[in-house]
């Protein structure tokens, strides 16, 4: 079993930046064969997809909401996926979950039917 544990969430004002981080845990190296990604989802809202990351970080995928003020990238060696989100609007309000593709997917995953581990999510709030 893969666990996965967001922290770096907290209360912002609008324009300011957070950095969350997603560490795995479980499976020794397994953070090396996974996909890897970003949701949110606000109060009465459905989930939805943020930021996506293939299991080399070479490839990207975002939500058109974000592009331009998200970034996703990993560190493998630390078992860990960062998202740092600059520019942040009040819209941007939710609860963030870390999530992990074992499929051995080449490109980054970018659905939620990409999916197979979650954390438990950690809430970002931003003030106007």
């Amino acid at each position: 079993q893969v666990q996965l544990v967001e922290s770096g969430g907290g209360l912002v004002q609008a324009g300011g930046s957070l950095r969350l981080s997603c560490t795995t845990s479980g499976r020794t190296g397994i953070n090396y064969l996974m996909g890897m990604g970003w949701f949110r989802q606000a109060s009465g809202a459905e989930r939805e997809f943020v930021a996506g990351i293939s299991r080399s970080g070479g490839s990207t995928s975002y939500a058109d909401s974000v592009k331009g003020r998200f970034s996703i990238s990993r560190d493998n060696p630390k078992n860990t996926v960062y998202l740092q989100m600059n520019t942040l609007k009040p819209e941007d309000t939710a609860l963030y979950y870390c999530a992990a593709d074992r499929s051995l997917r080449s490109g980054a995953p970018d659905r939620s039917g990409h999916f197979d581990y979650w954390g438990q999510g950690i809430q970002v709030t931003v003030s106007s």
